[in-house]
């Protein structure tokens, strides 16, 4: 145990924050650099090494907090990592983009603020990074076998490491021009650098994974072509298929998925552009949509000097703490949040359905149209004489995700089956009705979080190194089957 008297001595603190009117003129990540690590001993003193850890139940990876608690609090920096990445390859990815459904489970959280799981874990691997405590784990053996990892997000470079890690030789193919799927393109660089994610690419070649961007499976390479060349293939494509707002004016300028408009921010910082073609600059921009994409596209045209910023969000606003009526402790609450761009500013308005949009002459959205709702009988109804509008010279959908990309012939060129809920259906060891070929990440479980991603991909690893083997050493976090509310 750390401190026995951690959580009685010491309250909650958490990063500090650059300014909001600093941060909002770059794309750094938010969050003072350094400002944890002279907090974090005692923040990791408050767990409590409980009987039952719920923390481990919590997190879809099954991370050994309370352990690698006790070490940051000792400042065993080598030891916290080892025992972070015994169940997590990517801390620093989680560290900063996971909601943190562990922190909800943390037994301290039933009648007090919960134990900062997620800053120590960051801290952990900031600090290993920083002093060379991330080595390649190069594996003593190759196995002979081949295997090709299509998507490269959270959940393909959790296969991809743990099997190459297993001897097996792994090629990675991305569709986009660089490696890292929605963590490279779909989130915004003040929420995570790329450069975490250029460091673990390169850990990962250093390993011997080799990865091939620029090719769409289904399109630039034929399924059967993929299949002939290696001995399995994981399929970690994602759900990238977004949901849409078929209401009258949808089809005029302006309007864009939060897909088309995060990219280009990102390619700005990757320097591929010097302005975004989608820029937010000088306009009202309204989000449809009120979750962490929504959120990221509030972020994103703040610092594009938007005129104005607006949220929408068709269900009510969630309370500030838990019901434990209806959501009661350790399960992953609905709660209202507070991300660092809506401390940016911008209005969030909840409880509202758009009914149209009115553009001007050159087809181009200037208002939208909303009205409020309220649930009559447990239908979302639209409330009479609630309808309005607002400004909307940009609009940005940020509504979720259906399912995987049929657009490009992958599914049905492998001649996958497909489960109930149009997700890749697959077997407990993650493979799919065609012999060889596995699922993991959004592609099979559905849209979710990046820590289900990671733990999906480690998943599949085990299962697609058991049918090339026969056994398997690598361990399996979840089930196909594993379903919890942190979805």
């Amino acid at each position: 145990m750390a401190d026995p008297k951690g959580f009685l001595n010491h309250g909650r603190e958490v990063a500090t924050s650059r300014p909001v009117p600093e941060r909002v003129k770059d794309w750094n990540e938010v969050h003072v650099p350094g400002s944890l690590l002279p907090i974090i001993s005692k923040q990791a003193g408050r767990c409590m090494d409980c009987g039952i850890p719920f923390c481990h139940n919590g997190c879809p990876l099954g991370n050994l907090i309370p352990e690698w608690n006790d070490y940051a609090y000792r400042e065993n920096w080598p030891a916290a990592s080892e025992r972070l990445h015994a169940t997590n390859n990517f801390p620093e990815f989680t560290g900063r983009l996971c909601p943190a459904p562990c922190e909800s489970a943390c037994v301290l959280g039933i009648n007090q603020p919960p134990v900062t799981i997620k800053n120590v874990e960051v801290s952990i691997i900031d600090k290993a990074w920083a002093t060379g405590d991330v080595a390649p784990r190069i594996p003593e053996r190759l196995s002979g076998k081949t295997v090709a990892v299509v998507g490269s997000g959270p959940a393909g470079l959790a296969t991809a490491q743990q099997l190459t890690r297993a001897g097996h030789t792994v090629a990675v193919y991305e569709r986009a021009d660089r490696i890292g799927g929605l963590l490279r393109y779909g989130i915004p660089e003040f929420k995570m650098e790329k450069r975490h994610i250029n460091r673990r690419i390169e850990q990962m070649r250093a390993e011997g994974t080799k990865f091939r961007t620029g090719i769409e499976i289904g399109r630039d390479m034929p399924a059967t072509a993929l299949r002939k060349r290696y001995d399995a293939v994981v399929l970690a494509v994602g759900a990238t298929t977004a949901r849409d707002l078929p209401v009258p004016g949808s089809e005029l300028g302006g309007i864009h998925q939060a897909m088309e408009y995060l990219p280009l921010a990102n390619k700005v910082q990757e320097g591929d552009y010097v302005a975004p073609p989608i820029s937010a600059e000088g306009k009202h921009v309204v989000v449809i949509g009120g979750g962490d994409t929504g959120a990221d596209c509030v972020g994103t045209a703040h610092r594009q000097g938007a005129a104005s910023v607006t949220q929408l969000e068709i269900m009510p606003r969630p309370g500030e703490e838990r019901d434990a009526a209806t959501q009661p402790w350790p399960t992953f609450p609905m709660l209202y949040k507070v991300t660092s761009a809506h401390e940016e500013g911008g209005e969030r308005v909840y409880s509202v359905s758009t009914t149209h949009f009115e553009g001007d002459e050159d087809g181009n959205v200037q208002w939208l149209h909303l009205a409020e709702v309220e649930f009559v009988e447990g239908k979302l109804t639209q409330k009479p004489g609630t309808e309005r509008r607002i400004p909307a010279q940009l609009v940005t959908l940020a509504m979720g995700f259906t399912g995987t990309d049929r657009d490009n012939g992958l599914v049905e060129q492998f001649g996958l089956e497909l489960d109930a809920r149009g997700n890749i259906a697959r077997d407990a060891d993650f493979h799919t009705s065609v012999p060889g070929v596995f699922v993991a990440g959004d592609a099979g479980r559905g849209q979710s979080l990046i820590v289900w991603a990671i733990a999906e991909g480690r998943s599949a690893a085990r299962g697609c190194d058991r049918h090339l083997t026969g056994a398997s050493d690598l361990p399996a976090p979840i089930r196909p089957t594993d379903r919890s509310l942190t979805v």
